[in-house]
């Protein structure tokens, strides 16, 4: 069990302070209570004598004082113990999120989201439970039962040892049981990540489903596994329903030995009358910390089971991190911008040994302050360039360069820092548009949102909305055209000020007019910044100092766009192509 809850001993270390006290009111909790029958036993032995209202009051005063001191520290075990455990959760949840958030993109294609969510509540649930209610009914049977079990051997060793012969079978039922409580809980937790996935892909692709009419295929889907969910749960229940009637039956086993094995102890005048009452009492008092045993059990399989889950969250090492970056580097340190890629070659699962080449022997550099534009068909591998760029992936050791020095000199937070990155598949959070412009920019003014939205020509859009920038835009950014999305992220981007500003195809959801009219605006904004751009439009990228056609991993041309249109190789292909397109789409 220790080596199970192992990863949760440096969280409970930093609270063994709390854990002494509440320890302590455990103990004088329990001492008190194991008193209570010893009041009943005196209180009828002295009655058998002679009732008197004085021994009345004062037997009556002994019960309520007991009860109410026991009342006393077993709110402040609660309220410690069960404090604890909230305290660790937030600990937990935290170290959770922080770790998650550190992890690459690539991570969260291995992962799904919904099993991710599931291990952040259900399980981090049954870890509280585990901490909290498991360890102090735990505490509280352990420590109940050991002080009861002295006093009922004190009354009588022969009655004590035939009444507890029923108990080790209950012991037996608990260890088997529990075994099996642990293995379906698994199945469970396994399945009830299952369905989080699935609800989260269809809450987030609900357009899709919407345009594909696939409503009810998909209900169907989830009401399968939702079905499974609900049978590997009732299995659990049965078993449940079985191990808590089972020791009730025990008990009851117990007590009827007590109740006939003790009448005729009293009867042959080996026990008293007040101590047969105390007898039967702490085995009334021993019910509830036997069958809670049950439920203990339940919890300790069920969190030892998240913990393992939790674990493994907590253990993934992220892939890209600062373990070669120099950190002497000022973390306000300014770029130039220039970069270089020297014989970059990437493949997606590298490590893995499953993935095949994206790029291949790609050198080239960028000068600070300049422009590059890369275009080619689609899977050439033009977003992966500028993903490496940004460490979104990570590429061999010096094979790209920022301002002469590897990029995994720079510390992950320096080099984000200095780059506006608008990436092609557009995200925005479930807030105002305001904010979503202002993500990643902690003190931006309003002036400031509305000058960077002009910039991408947005501005005039999102005043005319009922709430103007102080529209909630929706999961996602649902309540916005992609045109829209588009532009937001843009001016979020150049609300930044980046040295490095990388445009991933981002403005191919608006139409040519507004794309002439952002580009106009951007010429100035790139002005001495380094700027990437990729796009299929010739009409986006003819006005950069260098354009990069990238066919199959390789660059296949370099140069401006007039010393690329008299090669006429693949980027005047491309350029006549368009220019035919235009024509037609006038003339139609």
């Amino acid at each position: 069990m220790l080596k199970r809850i192992k990863p949760l001993f440096p969280y409970m270390r930093r609270y063994r302070r709390s854990f002494f006290w509440g320890g302590v009111s455990v103990v004088i909790s329990n001492l008190i209570w194991i008193f209570f029958p010893q009041v009943i036993r005196a209180a009828v032995d002295d009655l058998n004598h002679g009732v008197t209202e004085r021994k009345i009051w004062l037997y009556a005063s002994l019960l309520v004082g007991v009860a109410v001191a026991k009342g006393i520290f077993l709110f402040l075990t609660r309220w410690i113990i069960i404090g604890i455990s909230r305290e660790i959760e937030f600990d937990l949840r935290n170290d959770l999120f922080s770790q998650l958030e550190k992890q690459p993109a690539a991570y969260y294609q291995q992962n799904r989201t919904g099993d991710i969510m599931a291990r952040m509540t259900n399980d981090l649930n049954a870890v509280r439970m585990l901490l909290g209610p498991a360890i102090m009914y735990s505490a509280n049977t352990a420590l109940f039962s050991i002080g009861a079990l002295f006093f009922l051997l004190k009354i009588s060793p022969f009655l004590t040892l035939v009444a507890l012969v029923p108990l080790p079978l209950a012991s037996v039922l608990v260890q088997a049981m529990g075994r099996k409580i642990h293995e379906r809980f698994e199945r469970i937790q396994a399945m009830f990540s299952d369905i989080s996935a699935q609800a989260q892909e269809n809450f987030s692709g609900a357009r899709l489903v919407r345009a594909f009419a696939q409503e009810e295929a998909q209900i169907a889907a989830f009401e399968k596994s939702n079905r499974e969910f609900i049978r590997r749960g009732l299995r659990l229940v049965q078993l449940m329903g079985m191990l808590w009637p089972t020791l009730e039956f025990v008990l009851g086993m117990a007590m009827a030995i007590s109740l006939l094995v003790g009448g005729h102890e009293v009867l042959s005048h080996r026990i008293s009358v007040g101590d047969f009452v105390a007898f039967n009492t702490y085995m009334l008092m021993l019910t509830w910390p036997i069958i809670a045993l049950g439920w203990v059990v339940n919890l300790f399989q069920r969190g030892t089971a998240s913990v393992v889950r939790i674990d493994e969250l907590l253990k993934a090492k992220p892939s890209i991190d600062d373990r070669d970056a120099d950190h002497s580097i000022p973390a306000d340190l300014i770029l130039r911008g220039e970069i270089e890629f020297r014989d970059l070659t990437f493949a997606y699962n590298q490590d893995a040994g499953t993935g095949n080449e994206v790029l291949h022997n790609v050198s080239l550099k960028i000068p600070a302050g300049s422009s590059l534009a890369i275009v080619g068909p689609t899977g050439s591998g033009k977003s992966t360039l500028v993903n490496l760029i940004a460490r979104i992936y990570d590429a061999e050791p010096g094979s790209i360069l920022m301002d002469g020095l590897p990029i995994r000199e720079y510390p992950l937070d320096v080099l984000r820092a200095n780059i506006g990155f608008v990436p092609q598949e557009t995200f925005l959070f479930s807030e105002s548009i305001r904010e979503n412009i202002a993500f990643g920019v902690a003190h931006a003014t309003v002036e400031e949102v509305h000058r960077a939205a002009e910039a991408a020509h947005i501005r005039k859009e999102f005043e005319e909305f009922p709430h103007g920038f102080e529209t909630m835009v929706g999961e996602r950014g649902l309540t916005l055209s992609g045109g829209q999305k588009q532009r937001a992220a843009l001016a979020r981007a150049i609300l930044r000020d980046p040295r490095i500003l990388i445009l991933d195809d981002s403005l191919a959801s608006v139409d040519t007019y507004t794309e002439e009219r952002i580009l106009e605006e951007l010429r100035s904004i790139m002005r001495d910044r380094t700027t990437i751009l990729i796009s299929h439009r010739i009409s986006t990228v003819r006005h950069a100092d260098q354009i990069a056609v990238l066919i199959a991993g390789r660059i296949a041309e370099l140069g401006t766009h007039d010393e690329l249109l008299a090669r006429n190789g693949h980027y005047a292909n491309l350029f006549q192509k368009q220019l035919l397109e235009e024509e037609l789409s006038v003339t139609g």
